[in-house]
């Protein structure tokens, strides 16, 4: 008399249908890396042109009167395109600045910072 056979495992199909169930599991995370990887990646591009705008404006402060930021900068290993548009203020004696930076040969700005300058002027 045989004794019964008390071992089990898997069968083929069980341990494809596991397999297959990783597989998607997989691809799911590995997509969600992937968007977290470019997020980063922007997240770091808008953190760069937010300082460049902000040393822009700085610059405008120092800077004698009529002169302006540099148009083009270097941070990060890459290229940014500085606009800069004034207007009057309430304040006689301040000017409202808006700077946009883009990355170079990109059209639409990263960031937009408005601020304050200093005509160097004192109104009565």
């Amino acid at each position: 008399m045989t004794a019964p056979n008390t071992e089990r495992g898997f069968t083929l199909v069980e341990a494809m249908v596991a397999m297959v169930i990783l597989a998607i599991a997989t691809v799911g995370i590995i997509r969600a890396a992937e968007a977290h990887i470019d997020n980063i990646g922007r997240l770091e591009r808008r953190a760069a042109a937010q300082w460049v705008a902000e040393n822009a404006l700085t610059e405008l402060t120092l800077a004698p009167a009529g002169s302006g930021a540099n148009p083009e900068v270097e941070m990060f290993g890459w290229r940014w395109h500085v606009t800069v548009a004034t207007a009057v203020s309430e304040d006689p004696d301040l000017l409202l600045a808006t700077v946009r930076v883009s990355q170079a040969g990109s059209v639409a700005p990263l960031v937009s910072l408005r601020g304050f300058v200093d005509r160097g002027t004192i109104t009565p």
